[in-house]
């Protein structure tokens, strides 16, 4: 059994990773001033996503208020990693304005995902609705074993 806590619930697969392309940031935990490339990383880092997998589909959930389905991008790269990108606009400052907090980050997003043999990405369908993109990954059918009896002569 391994050591290493899973953070979904103790739920592993021992297929494949689902995660494993995930962008990693490096400089997640480092003390940063506000400057832009701290708020990118931010906005990369906090680009939440579900994924889930049913009789039918692979379906991918990610969380992006505020942004236009015209500001996101989802791509299929060498036909097994599913990626999505874009990005968020900052607000622009007024000299008048004076902000008391600042936790919506801006920048670029990007979440990469590789995908399992069965997944069909010639039929991948992606919608849109009150900030949630949901990106539908069918999967090929599951050919049934045709069993057929023999008889057994003696």
């Amino acid at each position: 059994m391994s050591m290493i806590p899973s953070i979904f619930g103790g739920r592993r697969s021992n297929v494949f990773d689902p995660f494993s392309l995930d962008v990693w940031d490096p400089f997640k935990d480092f003390p940063f001033s506000s400057s832009s490339s701290s708020r990118e990383a931010s906005a990369l880092v906090n680009t939440r996503v579900d994924w889930k997998e049913t009789p039918e589909a692979h379906v991918f959930k990610a969380d992006l208020p505020g942004i236009k389905k015209e500001e996101v991008k989802v791509e299929i790269e060498d036909d097994r990693v599913l990626q999505i990108s874009g990005e968020r606009n900052v607000e622009k400052e007024d000299k008048n304005d004076r902000w008391h907090r600042v936790e919506r980050s801006g920048g670029k997003f990007m979440r990469r995902f590789r995908l399992p043999e069965n997944a069909r990405t010639d039929q991948i369908k992606a919608s849109m609705e009150n900030g949630v993109l949901t990106v539908t990954v069918p999967k090929e059918e599951v050919k049934k074993l045709d069993v057929k009896s023999v008889e057994i002569s003696g």
